[in-house]
């Protein structure tokens, strides 16, 4: 199997001397680059595992490959440790033996990762265009602008929290810390809105408006105290700026493109098919999907409930397929199938090929770094403020 890519020009294979699993290697060259050396996209999958498995076992322990649980499984089988993107960046903390942190994920995971590690790791994105289309939904430039707005519209006494999804831009999470605000993830979302409202009267939710809604709903935050922050026209209806007066919660237009595919159909069509199935979403689902589904949560809320089900359980679950497919595989006991019939994988997520892990991997035996993500120091500063009142909880 190949990768399709674009390269200036084809270069031959290299065949790469091991070093020692203690060898300390400079590191004098540094880069960034999604365009990937062809003679890595030609490679067979037989060829791509046998320098993978080389690389990894010449870097030792000083390596950790961390795999979130929507990669694809020719990932997830190189991974050191799988969780989803908080559980993962904590996990690679707690290896402080591992000079290099390579995340198989997406960007903003990547930087967490960084912002959580201690300074000599260097956290590696093997394909930095692997990206998060939700993340991007809310930048800093859009968000400061809302934040003034809204300090115009409730004057001096506004009390607005700023709470970010971990699934943003390092950026942000600083901007929560440095305004008194907090880092959510799906999991700990409503211990999170709870907190909010113990420090301030309103609360600022980005960049997942369904995340937001199902938590603030589950808070008992009636619907006519949400408004919905729309960045490209934030005043464009009549009365706009009366919603967000009489709001407590304000809920930023952003959304999990993967997670808006499941629907109520779907789960009607699956409870017809399979009489007293268990119907299991997540949280950055529409309201009316969660409110249809028998249970709701995070990703590990999701691999918890499947697995201590016992044999037999039937499951339809509206999450990302490579995850479902994951979880029928490892417990063929259970019948477990994705609620959406067309495959839904995170697009952005995929971007992470066998091709570009042994890509970045072989580059480390040779003491260069490719795609590493580092965030400067002033904002790691304040991110770690918004994800420590988040751990305090």
């Amino acid at each position: 199997m190949t990768l399709q890519t674009t390269c200036a020009e084809s270069q031959e294979t290299r065949i790469l001397p091991l070093l020692s699993p203690h060898t300390r290697v400079k590191h004098d060259l540094s880069k960034s680059s999604d365009t990937i050396p062809q003679y890595y996209a030609q490679m067979s999958g037989n060829e791509l595992d046998r320098r993978i498995s080389a690389a990894r076992a010449t870097l030792a322990e000083r390596l950790v490959i961390l795999g979130h649980h929507y990669q694809r499984d020719e990932i997830i089988k190189y991974a050191d440790l799988r969780g989803d993107s908080f559980k993962l960046s904590q996990l690679a903390a707690a290896r402080p033996q591992a000079d290099y942190i390579v995340f198989c994920g997406v960007h903003f995971m990547a930087e967490s990762a960084d912002i959580l590690s201690a300074a000599y790791q260097k956290v590696i994105l093997p394909n930095p265009s692997a990206g998060c289309s939700m993340a991007d939904m809310a930048n800093i430039a859009e968000v400061e602008e809302c934040w003034q707005i809204l300090s115009d519209i409730f004057g001096e006494d506004a009390g607005i929290i700023p709470v970010t999804y971990m699934n943003s831009a390092a950026n942000l999470k600083a901007f929560c810390g440095r305004n008194g605000g907090i880092v959510c993830t799906s999991s700990n979302a409503p211990a999170v809105i709870a907190w909010a409202f113990r420090h301030g009267k309103r609360v600022l939710f980005f960049p997942d408006e369904h995340l937001g809604r199902n938590t603030a709903l589950t808070y008992g935050i009636a619907e006519e105290h949400m408004a919905v922050w729309n960045p490209k026209d934030p005043l464009a209806t009549e009365n706009a700026e009366e919603e967000i007066e009489r709001a407590k919660i304000i809920l930023w237009k952003g959304y999990c493109s993967t997670h808006m595919r499941f629907s109520v159909q779907q789960i009607e069509k699956a409870r017809a098919e399979y009489p007293g199935i268990n119907v299991l979403v997540h949280p950055e689902c529409r309201h009316e999907v969660v409110a249809t589904a028998d249970l709701y949560g995070s990703t590990e809320f999701i691999i918890q409930q499947v697995e201590k089900a016992p044999a037999g359980t039937q499951w339809a679950i509206g999450t990302e397929i490579n995850l479902v497919h994951r979880l029928a595989t490892e417990h063929p006991e259970q019948l477990i199938f994705c609620l959406d019939p067309i495959v839904c994988p995170c697009s952005t997520m995929y971007r992470i090929h066998p091709a570009y892990l042994a890509w970045v991997l072989e580059a480390l035996v040779h003491g260069e770094v490719i795609n590493q993500v580092s965030v400067d120091e002033e904002t790691a500063h304040w991110a770690r403020v918004a994800l420590e009142r988040m751990l305090a909880l």
